[in-house]
């Protein structure tokens, strides 16, 4: 630490003590960013290796990457208050004469600001003559320095005006007819619309608290309001939720899972299902467009599955959920739903054994089947000749030696053991979980309908609960839209913009225009026309 002369004390023994005192602090400030640097890019190590690993179920990389995003965001947070502390500190002894020599800080990663946004130069006027000399200056070139900034958004009211016209002639009067809305009752316009239904089934923002954030910014709207635009919307856009549905259940292979959702009832909560069944065939390099459906029921009864399922017949991929059981008889009509088990699930019971006992026999299983996965990573999106012919060559050989280790491992523990009990849990269900080597369509994991359902699971703990089977029954038809929109690489608000200021004037027989992947494609071809 340097001080001016004026401010230096004249004792020898404190003018060491203070240049001492000021090097162990600038060192400790050095040593504390070094290691916040550090565990900061070891955290993003971290969390780069769970998102490469794809595959697993969101119960256990999942959380662990939420929270270990959480962490980060706090780490770095804390990095730049500590930053923008010692640059304050920094400022203040300089404007009482003192200098502080700095150190090298980390720097945050910057990405160019994106060129399709707006530019405005604010441009700083120049003195008009030289400061030293007072002679003419010339510009030599600028310095441009970009900060991106925020419009709060704005309200309008649109007036939709028709004028009335009368003829001299004849006194006929004439008056164009009055335009669509999205909904009967129009007084919100599609793109409010969209942004409420976003918000509330994409962002899980409840009702009451858009109406909170609404008021704020000076509009008045009742939940009731908002209440009532939502019923309105998904009953416009209900064609669209029966397309989608026809769609996935003309696939040759399909997903299916569930998840709980509490539902209002008298005096308490009970508690329904939200089953998704998600098509997609991109892992075996099918051209044919992924898109979600979605379902409520207010239990976890199989005749659910079986309504919805009523009219397929194909391969599924599922969990071992016993209400699927009548699905997969030869003697179903139109036709025997292909069993094809999930070994994430398999996976899991071993998983959690290795974590928490640290046993050595779920360990090693736990790699074993890490093994396949890692093949099945190498051939995702090959086309299924080819991915049945590497799991021919080299999955096959790994799932013998596999159940064959499975068995004597099971032979030597009593069936009361958990390891036991999860090692039975894949031998039981050994032909549904092999499937995947004799058909190159079917993937070893449903983690496309578990990713599907991971917004829900987002959502509920906003929401907290649906006001009635109504409730759940409207969230489900929205939810397919959404998710739909969202496994195309679609905007969903943008989407529902454009779909609910069209709907209504849209010819029915060409209502598939208004699909998610259909309309994205439309939207390319003018952009290049």
């Amino acid at each position: 630490m340097t001080l001016t002369a004026d401010s230096l004390p004249n004792d020898v023994e404190t003018l060491k003590a203070m240049v001492i005192a000021a090097h162990a602090a600038r060192l400790n400030a050095e040593a504390e960013a070094r290691a916040r640097a550090l565990l900061i890019e070891q955290m993003k190590f971290t969390i780069a290796k769970l998102r490469h690993e794809r595959f697993g179920q969101s119960s256990e990389r999942g959380a662990i990457l939420e929270q270990l995003e959480l962490a980060l965001a706090e780490m770095e947070e804390n990095a730049s208050e500590a930053e923008a502390t010692a640059q304050m500190a920094a400022a203040a002894a300089a404007s009482k004469n003192i200098k502080v020599q700095g150190f090298e800080r980390r720097r945050p990663a910057r990405r160019p600001l994106p060129e399709h946004l707006p530019r405005e130069r604010i441009v700083y006027p120049s003195p008009p003559a030289c400061p030293c000399c007072g002679g003419t200056l010339h510009k030599l070139g600028e310095d441009v320095t970009e900060t991106l900034e925020l419009i709060p958004r704005q309200w309008k009211v649109i007036q939709h005006v028709r004028e009335k016209l009368s003829c001299r002639t004849c006194e006929a009067i004439t008056q164009p007819p009055a335009p669509f809305h999205p909904i009967a009752r129009g007084r919100a316009g599609p793109g409010l619309l969209a942004h409420i239904l976003f918000a509330k089934y994409g962002l899980h923002l409840p009702l009451n608290r858009q109406s909170a954030t609404y008021a704020r910014e000076g509009i008045d709207l009742d939940v009731s309001t908002l209440a009532d635009w939502v019923g309105a919307c998904a009953a416009t856009l209900m064609p669209l939720v029966l397309l989608i549905r026809a769609y996935v259940f003309a696939a040759e292979r399909i997903h299916a899972d569930e998840t709980t959702v509490k539902v209002q009832a008298k005096g308490q909560c009970r508690t329904g299902r939200l089953w998704t069944y998600v098509r997609d065939d991109q892992p075996f390099g099918g051209l044919d467009p992924p898109a979600a459906v979605f379902f409520y029921s207010p239990d976890r009864g199989g005749k659910h599955p079986e309504e919805h399922l009523a009219s397929y017949a194909g391969l599924m991929q599922a969990d071992a959920y016993s209400g699927f059981n009548r699905l997969y008889a030869a003697s179903r009509k139109p036709g025997p739903i292909v069993e094809a088990s999930c070994w994430a699930h398999a996976r899991r019971k071993l998983f959690d054994l290795a974590r928490i006992n640290m046993a050595p026999i779920a360990i090693e299983a736990v790699e074993r089947i890490d093994a396949l996965f890692a093949i099945e990573r190498e051939i995702n999106g090959a086309a299924p000749h080819e991915r049945k012919r590497v799991r021919n060559e080299r999955s096959r050989p790994l799932i013998a030696a596999l159940e064959t280790w499975l068995r004597e491992q099971r032979r030597k523990l009593s069936a009361r053991n958990e390891i036991a009990k999860a090692i039975q849990y894949s031998l039981n269900r050994w032909t549904a979980l092999t499937r995947f080597l004799d058909d190159g369509r079917l993937c070893m994991s449903n983690n496309a309908a578990e990713r599907a359902l991971r917004g829900i699971a987002v959502g509920r703990h906003n929401w907290t609960f649906a006001g009635s089977d109504e409730g759940g029954r409207r969230a489900a038809a929205i939810y397919t839209l959404v998710e739909t929109a969202k496994l195309n690489d679609v905007d969903p608000q943008a989407w529902l913009t454009d779909v609910l200021a069209r709907l209504q004037d849209h010819p029915t027989k060409r209502i598939d225009e208004l699909l998610p992947w259909n309309w994205k494609q439309a939207r390319l071809q003018k952009a290049a026309a």
